[in-house]
């Protein structure tokens, strides 16, 4: 087995027993699993049915943007792929990077979760992936969350879209201040799926490039709509 095709090492928590839905989330550039892991507690999800959070540790690449320092990185970032507002992605890290997330949700669908009661859910890098994934995932999901993010590889999206994912709901949500992902990126990537029909709910709040408490109250709000 290559490295590409093993399964991700993941954080798990479970909100009750005998979880019926699973929501996995990926962090940003440079962080790991462990990032987003304190939010669960503080998203309001009591009475909710029974979730699985999986925060899954991204694959350790050099960075170029940093000097090739390595990290965990969901694809590679150099300062040359800022032009015009419009990030250019690392094609194969981002490829290979779906397909790891892929094998996650088969092996929640393994354990007996249904894809529609499956959300992909990421911050910056990880919720660019959470697009990637699940826009071209060929059976239903519960939704896709993308914080602080952009659409990569956005000219092949209309020819590789699933059709089983056109009308599943998208939160996302951006800060008017992020100097790393500019809110430009962010809206831009939310015009474009409009554009092609999809279901965007659009959030934006005065922050940089992070979460703030009213964010992570309408992420609640939206996973318990969705789940």
């Amino acid at each position: 087995m290559s490295k590409a095709d093993q399964l991700l090492d993941a954080i798990e928590i479970e909100t009750g027993e005998n979880p019926s839905s699973s929501v996995i989330w990926m962090h940003g550039l440079g962080a790991d699993g462990n990032d987003f892991v304190p939010i669960v507690s503080e998203l309001g999800l009591d009475g909710a049915p029974a979730t699985r959070f999986l925060f899954p540790h991204a694959p350790m690449r050099p960075v170029t943007m940093n000097n090739g320092y390595v990290m965990r990185a969901w694809y590679d970032v150099s300062l040359g792929d800022l032009e015009g507002n419009s990030r250019r992605a690392d094609e194969r890290g981002v490829r290979e990077s779906q397909k790891s997330i892929t094998a996650l949700i088969e092996r929640e669908v393994k354990r007996g979760v249904e894809p529609e009661h499956i959300v992909l859910a990421g911050f910056s890098q990880g919720g660019a992936i959470a697009l990637q994934t699940g826009l071209r995932y060929p059976r239903k999901l519960a939704g896709v969350m993308a914080l602080s993010t952009y659409l990569p590889l956005a000219e092949s999206l209309p020819r590789e879209a699933a059709a089983a994912n056109r009308n599943t709901p998208i939160f996302m949500a951006h800060g008017t201040y992020d100097p790393v992902v500019p809110l430009v990126m962010g809206a831009g990537s939310m015009t474009l799926l409009t554009g092609l029909g999809y279901a965007v709910e659009w959030r934006q709040y005065p922050m940089p490039h992070s979460v703030c408490p009213e964010e992570i109250q309408d992420i609640g709000v939206w996973l318990r709509t969705v789940l």
